[in-house]
């Protein structure tokens, strides 16, 4: 049994960006679900399938990578209750979200039609500049057969996908994927690729797989130098070639390899993380979203309730590094009050590379409650921006992308109600992007939840300066308060993940 220094609350920033289209199909404008914001959201994907057992229309959990004039995003598409989804979809701007292509990865799943998998779930977007390869990695599943720990989707241009390879078949079961590419051209490993993941049945152990012919192939599974356990890496790339991973152990912790993926360190701790039940059965916890500046910093931000008297709502925090071994202490970013009843989850945080340190560009999307004291019949749920200018001295006042939606127009997953466990926010020519799932109500038994970018945003804009400066935490958990660490580390037992029941 683990155990963390941590109280529950579920408060997940959502990041803009934008997706692709299909590998067999396209279009640049696909029909919406139903916009329930106006005219600064634009539809880039929607469910098209009826198979059972997935629940459509429905799209969750994306994520987004911009290269050039290029956004890549890739999601779940037709969510499962029981865990993962039809397909995985994707979508891709070739003219920096101007207009958008769709579609749906081949080879993948049976629901898609050209798969062998039953499920597939958890993609994360990646581009490798060497090689000019964009890969989306996601974890297949299967009632019947054995599958590989993670599979990756290889694609020249983002628009047409090849079918997928196996990142390793001597680990076979796996949790929450992530995926990062060296692109820094000064780099001593530039051109390799990282895949991160748990075994949920072996404790979470994290494993990490390294490619270095743009994805074609994968070296053997990894483990940090003590045997971790953990889960929610996200692999981050210096530019000096040094992998930074933060990620969720006992606590909000980070490990890394300065020899291109051929060991790892074992993990040091970032902070303890303090967070409160999440209201209305959504799916969310305190996994982090990262990101990395221009020079190398890496940002990590996670929800957690340590300035809120009583931890009685969950602010986005965060803290950054220069070489991953040393952490700054944890700020909070000011939002809203902390007087306030807002609730923040489910962040995703993106940082212009051609801005760093006190200049960088720093933009988060993420959901909220305005009210966190609701049930599921009276929860609303919001997407919020938030951006800095100058590294997080300041920030612009918050702005409301969508919303309010209602958690009945959520698929179930057996983790809660759906919209994902991370979003995701991408710079392109200084602009930020977001994705995020949207929902509206449901016709009868048919979900309306599709994927949506923004539009016109930006981290430079004028308006209000919130300054995070003064912040103390008000509230602690002593060592002897700790609570009990179910499976993965950050969910309690109802929403526990495993390899045959979740994703």
């Amino acid at each position: 049994m683990r155990t963390v220094f941590i109280s529950f609350l579920a408060l997940y920033t959502l990041a803009l960006a934008g997706c692709s289209g299909s590998s067999s199909s396209s279009s640049s404008s696909p029909t919406s679900p139903g916009n329930p914001v106006g005219s600064n959201l634009t539809p880039v994907s929607s469910d098209p399938y009826t198979v059972a057992p997935g629940q459509h229309a429905t799209e969750v959990e994306p994520h987004m990578l911009a290269n050039g004039t290029t956004l890549v995003a890739a999601f779940q598409t037709g969510r499962i209750s029981q865990g993962g989804a039809t397909a995985i979809g994707w979508a891709t701007s070739t003219d920096g979200g101007t207009t958008w292509s769709h579609g749906f990865l081949p080879g993948l799943t049976t629901g898609e039609g050209s798969g062998q998998y039953d499920a597939a779930s958890d993609p994360a977007v990646a581009y490798d500049a060497k090689h000019g390869v964009w890969m989306i990695a996601s974890l297949p599943l299967s009632n019947t057969s054995q599958t590989p720990a993670v599979v990756v989707s290889r694609s020249t241009d983002g628009l047409t996908w090849q079918n997928p390879v196996s990142a390793d078949t001597t680990a076979p079961n796996s949790d929450k994927n992530w995926i990062v590419c060296d692109s820094w051209a000064s780099s001593p490993h530039y051109g390799n690729c990282y895949v991160e993941w748990d075994d949920p049945l072996n404790s979470d152990e994290i494993l990490m797989s390294t490619s270095t012919d743009g994805g074609l192939t994968w070296g053997v599974a990894t483990p940090t130098a003590n045997l971790a356990t953990g889960i929610g890496g996200q692999p981050l790339v210096q530019p000096n070639g040094t992998v930074v991973v933060p990620i969720e152990t006992n606590a909000m912790s980070a490990f890394s390899s300065r020899n291109g993926g051929l060991s790892w360190t074992a993990p040091v701790m970032i902070s303890n993380v303090q967070f409160h039940a999440d209201a209305g059965g959504i799916r969310s916890g305190p996994l982090p979203s990262a990101a990395v500046d221009g020079a190398g910093t890496v940002w990590t931000v996670w929800e957690d309730c340590r300035f809120r008297s009583l931890c009685s709502t969950n602010d986005l925090v965060y803290s950054t590094t220069t070489d991953g071994v040393n952490w700054s202490a944890v700020t909070r970013i000011p939002s809203d009050d902390i007087s306030s009843t807002v609730d923040h989850f489910i962040p995703g945080i993106g940082i212009d590379p051609a801005t760093s340190g006190a200049g960088a560009h720093v933009a988060l999307h993420y959901y909220y409650y305005p009210q966190s004291n609701c049930t599921v019949s009276t929860c609303q749920l919001v997407v919020g921006y938030i951006s800095s200018a100058n590294g997080g001295s300041t920030w612009n006042a918050p702005v409301t992308l969508t919303g309010p939606m209602q958690l009945g127009w959520l698929p179930n997953s057996q983790n809660g109600l759906m919209v994902g466990d991370y979003i995701a926010t991408a710079f392109l020519n200084g602009v930020p992007h977001g994705v995020f799932a949207v929902a509206t109500a449901n016709s009868g038994t048919t979900f309306s939840e599709a994927i949506y970018t923004g539009q016109e945003l930006t981290a430079t804009a004028a308006g209000r300066q919130l300054s995070s400066t003064g912040d103390k935490p008000l509230h602690r958990l002593s060592d002897s308060i700790e609570k009990e660490r179910p499976e993965k580390g950050v969910l309690p037992p109802s929403r526990r993940r495993s390899r045959q029941s979740a994703k």
